[in-house]
């Protein structure tokens, strides 16, 4: 069985949200197409939370390539995927590298500055939408990028959809706490609407910590780290499923929301693109509040439409066929 290196920083192998749930996904269905991923992370990392000055991502990335190395080649790897800017150099060792990134050097994100230089050196890539390889190829030249969704669980989307189970004022917000998620948006909708019950789901155990800074206003509930089974179960339960991040790589829980069914409100940035069904309708910080209460207020319970759509854009079978395609061109 041929072996593929996933290498990623170990929180992210740790915390239950994106790069984890896409690591194990893919480990799942390349193992149905005979291909073994490895996963592949430094044993130190700089820190457990995000850009404490002298202690960015970037900077640990680059003092952990000893360890990373050591790792591939006792493995005899010699195709590598890397989900981090800081590992772009990976190529100047493995003649196969290719990034699939769950960030982007968008300058609505932290860090951006940092990760630009790397991703100039990058000549391959797979991405989970048609905007992202767009970027690559306008930003930075490079043409060589797949287009691969991360494919939810179709098992789940079918045996968690209860109808019966939306709560009509229910509104569910996944991320994290960090500035370009906004959960101070989310507890300010929350105070202005206190006819509305709002689920924030946050993807660590860390963020318990954080987010004891805020006020949270008696119709939050806060829920850390689920399980899939979890993010299903209640993701059902809401009648509207609210994103208003500044930018997203790809957004699985704008993709799950569609899968489930829900009545979806998304930011209008061009990166939500792909996320384009009946019943998503995007906005901004001025108008948010107003399209989610529209949304709660529909006489639509949930969307047929959106559910049909997301089953036949995002998935895991149209992940599976996605990467069945790559690895037969790239594995030859």
């Amino acid at each position: 069985m041929k072996k593929v290196g996933l290498v990623m920083r170990k929180i992210q192998f740790t915390e239950s949200q994106g790069p984890r749930v896409f690591a194990e996904r893919l480990r799942d269905i390349a193992l149905e197409l005979g291909v073994e991923i490895v996963f592949i992370s430094p044993e130190r990392h700089v820190s457990g939370h995000d850009w404490i000055p002298g202690y960015e991502h970037e900077k640990g990335d680059l003092v952990n390539y000893d360890i990373v190395l050591d790792q591939i080649y006792s493995q005899n790897i010699e195709h590598v995927i890397y989900t981090i800017s800081g590992f772009t150099f990976l190529k100047m060792f493995i003649k196969n590298s290719v990034l699939f990134p769950h960030s982007f050097p968008d300058p609505a994100l932290t860090g951006y500055e940092m990760m630009k230089p790397f991703y100039g050196i990058v000549d391959k890539a797979i991405v989970q939408t048609e905007f992202l390889k767009r970027q690559f190829n306008d930003v930075f030249g490079v043409t060589d990028v797949n287009v691969i969704p991360i494919g939810f669980s179709e098992e789940m989307a079918r045996k968690h959809f209860d109808p019966s189970a939306i709560v009509d004022n229910r509104i569910l917000w996944i991320g994290r706490d960090e500035e370009n998620r906004r959960p101070d948006l989310v507890l300010d909708y929350a105070r202005q609407n206190p006819d509305k019950e709002i689920f924030m789901v946050f993807g660590g155990e860390r963020y318990k910590e954080s987010m004891k800074k805020y006020d949270i206003p008696s119709n939050v509930n806060l829920q850390f780290a689920l399980t899939q089974d979890q993010i299903f179960t209640l993701m059902n339960s809401a009648k509207v499923y609210w994103s208003c991040s500044k930018f997203d790589t790809f957004a699985m829980p704008l993709t799950e929301a569609l899968a489930m069914g829900k009545i979806v409100v998304k930011p209008e940035h061009p990166c939500y693109g792909h996320i384009s069904s009946k019943h998503a309708f995007a906005g901004n910080e001025r108008n948010w509040f107003e399209l989610v209460n529209m949304a709660a207020a529909s006489p639509l319970k949930y969307s047929p439409d959106n559910r049909e759509y997301a089953f036949d854009m995002f998935s895991s079978s149209v992940m599976k066929r996605g990467y069945k395609e790559f690895f037969d061109q790239w594995l030859r």
